[in-house]
């Protein structure tokens, strides 16, 4: 039993959220508050997890009628060090976005302090979203909005999966997708105190 999916490994009962829909309805959120530049610091590409919320992020930017450039996409890998030189280099384009999805909160905490750095302030200048809703997103300065995703539950559901096997080797691989919900807090700008 995997948690998160693997782009190809077969055969394995998989436990992972609606990376896909989560992804999308965070830039969906941003662009239904008026963002025309919105960019994304992704997961691994090599990851399934990253290729969905890439593939979402694109969604809700074709939905919205917007243009993808690939300038406003930058591979990531999940980490703070990484959200930090990828934001660098999108402030540094001669037109930064206005909004940011990271793929997830580490990313986005990393993408943080680069727009700290350059004298830029959040929301004012770029409303910032991550992925994931752990503790210290609500902590931040501003509270993170974020995409919550249940860890807790993907561990139960993946112990079933596998209690499940055991009792029945015959019984296909299951493939569990669990839901995602968007966090609303200050860093995109919608709830300001």
């Amino acid at each position: 039993v995997l948690i998160g999916r693997h782009p190809y490994l077969e055969g394995l009962s998989t436990v992972d959220s609606e990376n896909r829909e989560g992804a999308r309805a965070a830039t969906a959120h941003l662009i239904g508050l008026g963002h025309r530049r919105v960019a994304t610091i992704t997961g691994r590409l090599t990851m399934q997890s990253g290729v969905d919320r890439r593939d979402g992020y694109k969604q809700a930017l074709t939905a919205a009628g917007l243009p993808i450039d690939p300038d406003l996409i930058v591979e990531g890998d999940y980490t703070r060090e990484q959200g930090y030189r990828a934001m660098r280099r999108l402030l540094s384009l001669p037109e930064p976005p206005t909004a940011v999805f990271a793929a997830s909160d580490a990313t986005a905490f990393g993408a943080q302090r680069a727009i700290h750095e350059a004298g830029l302030r959040i929301p004012d200048d770029v409303a910032l979203v991550g992925f994931d809703d752990v503790p210290s997103a609500a902590y931040a300065n501003p509270p993170l909005t974020t995409v919550r995703q249940s860890s807790a539950e993907m561990g139960v559901q993946a112990a079933r999966a596998l209690l499940a096997q055991i009792e029945d080797p015959s019984k296909p691989p299951a493939a569990i997708r669990l839901p995602t919900t968007l966090v609303v807090r200050e860093s995109c700008g919608a709830a300001r105190p």
